[in-house]
């Protein structure tokens, strides 16, 4: 559908209802489209601990290495 920003102007909330319904909604200002309504896309909350599970066992970065990874940590043999 397209409306002249008079139109836009009078009849905001039905041009909003109209592209939450999925129309195409443009607003022609001097005779040509100058904008078009269109929704907003609703994405999926954020979830923490997505890979819950999935993991194997988490090393604890704070411990200290043992011989043999500090010996491969540092270029031994």
């Amino acid at each position: 559908m397209k409306v002249s920003v008079q139109v836009a102007e009078t009849k905001l909330s039905e041009l909003i209802d109209a592209a939450l319904s999925g129309e195409e909604v443009v607003i022609d200002k001097d005779g040509l489209a100058a904008v078009k309504i269109v929704p907003i896309q609703k994405s999926k909350p954020f979830k923490f601990g997505l890979l819950e599970g999935k993991v194997g066992t988490v090393p604890d970065f704070f411990e200290p290495m043992g011989e043999d990874d500090l010996t491969a940590w540092e270029g031994g043999p």
